[in-house]
């Protein structure tokens, strides 16, 4: 059975925000190992099409970004929407019952699922699917934004922590 995880950069006071704020270079590597190692992700519509990007070849990437796109367009994606009609390569629409298809998806699969955006991850985990948060903890302060938890959670019990960069730690939570 897969497991389900939500993991992103998080500013010190609960936002996450590409734009203001990005992985380092060592950063980025953990990120394309992460995804090499995943057996998918799963988006909500608006965050899937922001990563397309990564679908198409822009020669200005460098290494680490190429290396990222190659990871990303291997992997399978699924992505929740009601209005999208259609996805790119290596990508399955869920539609209808979010509850029965991703239970139906972690059934199927094996290995680690990445859930893509605060607002999946809360009707997520609202459902109990969620099985671990991960939060690299960034020295930012942004004081407004997209949270993190887009929803209250109940009481998380902390797995492990690291420091992934100099400056970023990685906190991992499970449920309960």
């Amino acid at each position: 059975m897969a497991r389900l995880v939500f993991g992103m950069n998080m500013s010190l006071d609960g936002y996450v925000d590409h734009h203001a704020f990005g992985p380092s270079p060592t950063l980025f590597r953990h990120f394309i190992g992460e995804a090499e190692a995943q057996t998918g992700s799963l988006y909500g519509r608006r965050l899937y099409e922001m990563m397309r990007f990564w679908e198409e070849d822009h020669p200005d990437l460098g290494p680490e970004g190429a290396a990222f796109a190659a990871a990303w367009r291997r992997q399978r994606k699924w992505v929740v929407s009601r209005t999208l009609t259609e996805v790119g390569p290596n990508a399955t629409l869920l539609r209808s019952d979010l509850e029965a298809e991703v239970r139906a998806l972690r059934s199927a699969e094996e290995g680690e699922i990445e859930v893509a955006g605060p607002t999946l991850a809360a009707d997520l985990g609202d459902l109990g699917l969620i099985d671990e948060y991960r939060i690299y903890l960034h020295p930012v302060v942004l004081g407004r934004g997209t949270a993190y938890f887009a929803r209250p959670r109940p009481r998380l019990r902390l797995m492990a922590h690291d420091a992934i960069d100099g400056d970023v730690i990685r906190l991992r939570y499970a449920p309960g």
